[in-house]
């Protein structure tokens, strides 16, 4: 099982953010995304700044791929966008069907983002014949969905590359984007002068129902879940799914810990039921699985518990 580094959905400060992928080449990753997926006004690093890096982390042994924006508003988005594909020395995960069609174009192999909403075998086959040589469900789908999806899927025509399976399995769950705000909004600004305040909450702000129950955290103009994902209980379901790959996003505090947690389950030292004592004092929220099983996302059950696929939470 390949260990990945998701995209940092988060704004630091240039120097938090160069300091984390300085210590990340050293962890035992095997793939690491880099770029800005959510808000184009985060600019502190730039393009070259993520080939530098890129070239870095590759220079220590890992496979890098670049992540793309996940909304195009603007012209500069698309020139951006474009500077990106362009380049060609590293891959390019994309994250919106622009981007899949201009990589489409140039013939470059790609990851195909959890936000190209891949719901159907048709779907996927269509993007492996475009190039995608790795795809990642949607945060939402539940492990029997995927393992039809793959059923259904054939073999790619001359090709004896299968297209592999990418699963967010840690970290807050992004669950929707919008062209508003939502983190200068409450702070009653405007979105062109948000006074960048998405660097005050490094692993986003948390909304609370009105019955005082963590439900939300906003990150600029992403929606991500208040609980954690965390699959580490369930790693051994992942084979019989059909994942290759477990994708890990990047947190403030501790990631070099989660890192440790997830290979030391990869290559056996500890078990799968083990994994919450040891993940639960370097998690910023409490922990969920429920999309994983067919449920509502925030629901929880460890590997103890039995759950009937599709069981109300």
């Amino acid at each position: 099982m390949k260990l990945s580094l998701g995209p940092l959905l988060y704004y630091w400060s240039r120097e938090d953010t160069l300091a984390f992928y300085e210590q990340a080449a050293k962890w035992p990753l095997d793939i690491v995304y880099l770029g800005e997926t959510v808000c184009s006004r985060r600019h502190l690093l730039r393009l070259p700044d993520y080939l530098e890096l890129a070239e870095k982390l590759s220079a220590a042994g890992k496979e890098v791929v670049l992540s793309s924006q996940t909304l195009i508003e603007s012209e500069s988005d698309l020139k951006a966008l474009r500077k990106l594909i362009t380049d060609g020395r590293f891959k390019v995960e994309a994250n919106e069907w622009g981007a899949v069609r201009l990589l489409a174009e140039a013939r470059l192999t790609f990851v195909a983002g959890p936000t190209l909403n891949a719901y159907n075998p048709d779907t996927l086959a269509m993007l492996a014949e475009m190039g995608a040589t790795r795809w990642v469900p949607p945060v939402e789908m539940p492990r029997e969905m995927i393992k039809d999806m793959l059923a259904a899927l054939q073999p790619l025509p001359n090709s004896a590359t299968w297209i592999e399976t990418e699963l967010f399995g840690y970290g807050r769950l992004p669950l929707a984007f919008s062209a508003r705000c939502f983190t200068a909004r409450h702070y009653n600004l405007q979105k062109d002068d948000c006074q960048f305040r998405c660097l005050d909450h490094p692993d986003g702000l948390v909304l609370t129902s009105r019955e005082g129950e963590d439900f939300l955290a906003i990150n600029g103009i992403q929606t991500q879940s208040a609980k954690v994902m965390s699959l580490a209980h369930r790693f051994d379901e992942f084979a019989a799914a059909g994942i290759d790959v477990l994708r890990l996003s990047p947190q403030a505090r501790n990631m070099h810990r989660v890192v440790e947690i997830f290979r030391a389950l990869a290559v056996g030292d500890i078990k799968p039921a083990q994994a919450p004592a040891q993940l639960d004092r370097f998690m910023p929220a409490a922990p969920c699985d429920g999309y994983w099983l067919g449920e509502a996302g925030m629901a929880f059950h460890p590997v103890n518990t039995p759950v009937t696929e599709g069981e109300p939470a």
